[in-house]
């Protein structure tokens, strides 16, 4: 548990899945996490593929509900909400940057910034201008008419950071953002995501292999067997 304002806590928090109903075998894969992050820190969790990182990340932003356990947001257990709500939380709390970009095909990258605004009901016109400023802001402003298919895989990943931002979330969930681009964009969205989290107090929960952007975290975790092991601090 992390000290000072705590934005985002769980606990006891338990996963599994089962793998044939008919015998009651199942798949443990979190067994009792407990941990938390204050407002404006960069945490980023290590370890080994099928270790429970992404499963971890998914259920502190509510893409899906633990087997037992809770998550709460500043003392609020969201798993507590029903569907309709949690999606609401999620949409004006919570940012998400995948691994792969999971833009919209058809849209140019100033629409997929601005989906995430018109979903929480901003003007057309509000909507358009703030997401022109955040693809200044992550350095594509000239893009911004470029379909995803027209952009390179770093540029693509640089317009997910910004639809992550559009909602100016309390905390940003990226799971492996750097793990399907080459090596000098990923050391650009490293960069990026440290000097977001330095400039705007931002909050970073990042799965990653990238030591560069794991080592300039506050606190590193690292992911075992289902268990969370304690934070490091630099």
């Amino acid at each position: 548990m992390t000290s000072g304002n705590t934005i985002l806590d769980c606990s006891d928090l338990h996963k599994s899945y089962v793998l044939d109903r008919r015998t009651g075998t199942h798949l443990d894969v979190l067994k009792g996490i407990a941990f938390g992050v204050s407002g404006g820190e960069m945490v980023s969790i290590l370890g080994a593929s099928g270790s429970g990182k992404s499963t971890l990340l998914h259920l502190l932003g509510g893409l899906d509900r633990p087997t037992s356990g809770t998550v709460r947001w500043k003392g609020e257990d969201i798993f507590r909400l029903d569907d309709e709500a949690l999606a609401a939380l999620r949409n004006r709390e919570v940012g998400f940057i995948f691994q792969f970009h999971h833009l919209m095909g058809e849209f140019d990258a100033l629409e997929n910034v601005m989906i995430p605004l018109l979903i929480a009901g901003k003007p057309v016109k509000e909507a358009r201008s703030h997401a022109q400023a955040l693809l200044e802001r992550v350095g594509l402003s000239s893009r911004s008419l470029h379909k995803p298919a027209e952009l390179s895989g770093g540029e693509q990943q640089r317009v997910a950071v910004a639809r992550s931002l559009a909602n100016a979330p309390r905390i940003v969930l990226a799971d492996e953002p750097t793990g399907n681009l080459d090596s000098a964009s990923s050391t650009h969205l490293a960069e990026l995501l440290w000097e977001l989290n330095r400039s705007e107090h931002q909050t970073f929960i990042i799965v990653t292999h990238n030591e560069r952007l794991a080592e300039r975290s506050d606190r590193i975790f690292t992911m075992v067997d289902g268990k969370l092991e304690s934070g490091k601090k630099f």
